[in-house]
């Protein structure tokens, strides 16, 4: 399937680049042609809900265009050309439960010397399946294929991922209005995911990727909560950047709106209910995968806005987030009968990891591991008001340092996670960590801090690599005040070389 989506995306471009770079020396000037001739052959095309593609034959004397709407189901593989020239016209899937139309309009001409004609194209019903949320296709499940999939445990195979890189606030960018969710890459703040961006972290020495990603804007009915085939293609296309620089890539359901968070009795069936069916969806296609890619359940699920310690039911029920994500994934078969798979403590705390986590039942064997993510202590990694501080370990211990979550914490927190997980045959994944830069400080200040932040940010990196935890530092694009930016998003260029170099010699790797 996902070939000839690749073949049509590339129709569609260099479809694209035709219009775009027409010599118009070659062009056929409307105004000298004393009587424009148009005909369209045919003139009504009707598709099944599965989509496709069939062709309509234009000839004319003249150069002509094809009007459509950009978000239009139904397009055309060329939008312009002269003289005779076959079109394909390309519909996508319908999930609509009953029949839609749209019409192209061909034109040649000017003024008074213009003709048009439209070309009306229909679209069958969908019959959505008896049980909302198992998608559409009966043949969702194959057998179990092990090939691509190494014969590692969950261990040994997160030892090959050295240090990482979070892709923050991009394909996760998501606003919600009263209930409504919008948005894409670009709503916070940051530019299209590039390929030459990725390249650039790739060749800085990161050999992980976490693309952090949300799905609940690009439902396209949410009857079965069918994700649109667009959005499932352009996350892909970025997957693919990582997997092009042999990296280790890593997907989940984000933030999403937060409809995660509500970790309740109350909304245990719903949200499990939905998490299974935008899961099966990734799961499909992205099944043909090799072991490079991960796909990791959720991310910080906890009470919307309370950071209070869990109560009993809030843990459990997201506990069952967890086994309903696993559950999933393995029964489409295929790779993802043996795909490493990532799931979550409890808002992503160490603590509450080692307290309450209980790791799901899996019918594959050693291919879990489990996320927990690291910001302590608060007030330097991420509290931007009040008493905050802006110096960290024992090197300023004289300083602006916080009376908790120094050197000594690290190391009991990453400890744990090594006795209660990795020992326990559970690779461990550091999903983030880091500390802003606060570069409105000046002078001395400024230069303490600095220093203090490169000396976190090796310190956290190294004792993760000492537990067998795979550090992925969280990057959210932003390279002013507060922010946590390495790379500029539009050119790829490091922006922040010491911090860069900080988290690379605490791993042990060289650039």
């Amino acid at each position: 399937m996902k070939q000839l989506i690749f073949f049509i995306s590339l129709l569609f471009a260099s479809s694209f680049l035709v219009a775009v770079c027409d010599d118009s020396d070659n062009n056929i000037d409307p105004e000298q042609v004393e009587d424009i001739t148009l005909k369209v052959q045919p003139v009504s095309l009707n598709f099944p809900a599965e989509g496709g593609q069939q062709i309509i034959s234009v000839t004319s004397n003249s150069n002509w265009t094809i009007s459509f709407s950009s978000d239009s189901w139904a397009k055309p593989n060329i939008s312009a050309s002269k003289g005779n020239a076959d079109v394909k016209i390309v519909t996508e899937a319908s999930y609509v439960e009953e029949e839609r139309a749209v019409v192209l309009t061909v034109s040649a001409g000017k003024n008074d010397n213009k003709k048009e004609i439209e070309v009306t194209v229909t679209q069958d019903a969908w019959n959505p399946p008896d049980e909302p949320g198992n998608g559409d296709d009966p043949a969702d499940y194959i057998e179990p294929d092990a090939s691509g999939m190494r014969d590692l445990t969950a261990v040994e195979f997160s030892q090959l991922m050295t240090v990482g890189w979070n892709l923050g606030n991009s394909l996760e960018a998501i606003n919600v209005d009263e209930g409504v969710y919008s948005g894409d890459e670009t709503s916070w703040g940051n530019p299209v995911v590039t390929e030459q961006l990725i390249d650039s972290v790739a060749e800085a020495g990161f050999n992980t990727i976490r693309i952090p990603v949300s799905w609940s804007h690009k439902i396209v009915d949410e009857t079965n909560y069918k994700i649109s085939d667009s959005w499932l293609q352009r996350v892909e296309e970025v997957v693919n950047y990582a997997l092009d620089n042999e990296m280790f890539v890593m997907i989940n359901i984000h933030w999403d709106g937060g409809w995660m968070n509500h970790p309740f009795y109350d909304n245990q069936d719903e949200i499990n209910n939905k998490l299974e069916a935008l899961w099966k969806q990734i799961a499909v296609y992205f099944r043909d995968y090799d072991d490079r890619l991960l796909f990791a359940g959720s991310n910080e699920v906890h009470v919307e806005g309370d950071y209070s310690d869990p109560s009993s039911e809030n843990v459990e029920v997201q506990n069952s987030f967890n086994q309903t994500f696993v559950n999933t994934v393995r029964a489409t078969g295929g790779r993802n009968a043996y795909r490493y798979l990532i799931v979550q403590a409890y808002n992503t705390n160490i603590s509450y990891a080692v307290d309450y986590m209980v790791m799901p039942t899996d019918e594959a064997t050693n291919r879990l591991l489990a996320e927990v993510h690291f910001y302590d202590p608060y007030d330097y990694t991420l509290q931007t008001d009040g008493n905050f501080k802006t110096q960290w370990g024992e090197p300023f211990s004289e300083g602006d340092v916080s009376s908790w979550g120094q050197e000594n914490w690290v190391d009991e927190a990453f400890g744990m996670m090594k006795t209660n997980f990795v020992d326990e045959g559970y690779g461990v994944i550091l999903g983030e960590y880091g500390a802003v830069l606060r570069s409105y400080l000046t002078g001395d200040e400024l230069n303490q801090h600095i220093e203090a932040r490169k000396y976190y940010l090796e310190y956290v990196t190294s004792a993760a690599i000492k537990n067998h935890i795979v550090p992925i530092y969280w990057d959210n694009g932003w390279a002013g005040n507060n922010g946590f930016a390495l790379f500029d998003r539009q050119s790829g260029e490091v922006v922040d070389p010491g911090a860069l170099q900080a988290i690379l010699k605490g791993a042990g790797v060289s650039n």
